[in-house]
């Protein structure tokens, strides 16, 4: 066979081809035309290092703090106006997010090996966590619009007040775990990583973002900016210097809120902005977009533990049962009690907070418009 076909090719030498007359000159494919792996490196020994000590702190703050306050209000039996059931609420959500940080460091260190269950649970208990403190905090400026501003109209209902606030406080918890819902669903395990929706599409990403940003930033916001402005309309209508202590309190709420989460709002929506429009080629920039994700996210995550002192100890009756609960506990001594309870007593006569209430007056006259101190 080997002969014919030697035979043949010898016969028809304009049929032949040598190996001479093979040609290597076609193109080849230029690989560097496709994109290279994006090198995340530097990214992740962030993650490994500095997030985890991130979080131990916020975790071990946010659980002495609220802690505190919930025992506080059980031990004191402090739930008697709309103010404290929000309040303690507030602290149980906060506490319930504290109490998952551990997990997030672990998944910061090292790849994910407790199983897919506590994934979804870690991811699932800080968004409700994060739905209810907002509307929570919400509820808590309502109250406080409808307790001064409109003290006249509302004073009929204060009577009903705790019911109203434990109904409402009840329909933050439950729209909370409504809006979790896709982290339930969509949560996964990727490349030995705990991180929501990462096996979604991006329209469907996009879509969750949003909501995120609106429901969880832009609502509370427009609600808290209202109530406090109105607030502080009728404040500066009072006589009284104590008007001025109320309203910078009022102030440190609102530079507490903007400061923890409009930096990471502003980066969650630019980051929705570029996913929607297909992602970035640009190693740099989708590098930093990370770093800003979790840098923002640290300073969000510091609600938890700046709550119970933006809201509760701020309140001159309610940092005065703190003291008396460590007293009592032995934590204090009772010459330090008396000693630092008389010369707050000196330097804030008039401004007691009985109701929790952070930035009203002892006694507001909405018909005069005047502070009294009783």
């Amino acid at each position: 066979m080997f002969i014919d076909l030697k035979s043949s090719m010898s016969e028809n030498p304009e049929n032949s081809t040598s190996i001479e007359d093979l040609d290597y000159s076609i193109p080849s494919q230029d690989y560097s035309d496709f994109p290279t792996l994006c090198d995340k490196e530097q990214n992740r020994i962030f993650r490994r290092w500095f997030m985890p000590l991130c979080y131990t702190i916020i975790c071990l703050l946010g659980v002495a703090g609220n802690l505190l306050v919930i025992a506080t209000v059980f031990y004191f039996k402090r739930l008697k106006n709309m103010t404290d059931v929000y309040l303690l609420n507030l602290s149980f959500a906060d506490l319930l997010f504290s109490f998952s940080l551990p997990f997030w460091a672990a998944n910061s260190m090292a790849d994910w090996v407790l199983g897919l269950f506590l994934c979804k649970a870690m991811h699932t208990v800080y968004k409700v966590s994060f739905y209810s403190s907002m509307f929570l905090l919400s509820l808590i400026s309502i109250d406080r619009y409808f307790a001064i501003a409109k003290a006249v109209s509302t004073h009929g209902l204060r009577s009903k007040a705790v019911f109203l606030s434990k109904l409402s406080s009840t329909a933050s918890w439950v729209i909370a775990v409504i809006c979790s819902f896709p982290e339930m669903v969509y949560t996964n395990i990727n490349n030995n990583t705990c991180s929501p929706f990462s096996n979604t599409s991006d329209h469907l990403r996009v879509g969750f973002q949003s909501s995120q940003i609106v429901l969880g930033f832009f609502v509370p916001l427009l609600i808290m900016g209202f109530c406090y402005s109105c607030i502080i309309q009728t404040l500066c209508h009072a006589r009284s210097f104590e008007r001025n202590k109320a309203i910078k309190v009022i102030l440190t709420i609102v530079v507490v809120f903007l400061g923890s989460q409009v930096p990471y709002n502003i980066v969650l929506f630019w980051t929705t902005i570029v996913l929607g429009e297909g992602g970035t080629d640009n190693c740099r920039y989708d590098n930093s977009l990370l770093f800003a994700t979790d840098i923002t996210q640290y300073v969000a995550f510091l609600r938890c533990c700046l709550n119970p002192f933006v809201y509760a100890f701020i309140g001159i009756k309610f940092r005065h049962d703190v003291l008396k609960l460590l007293k009592d506990f032995g934590c204090m001594s009772q010459e330090r009690f008396y000693r630092y309870t008389c010369n707050r007593r000196r330097s804030s006569a008039g401004f007691d907070t009985e109701t929790t209430n952070s930035f009203a007056p002892k006694s507001f006259n909405p018909l005069t418009k005047e502070l009294t101190m009783d």
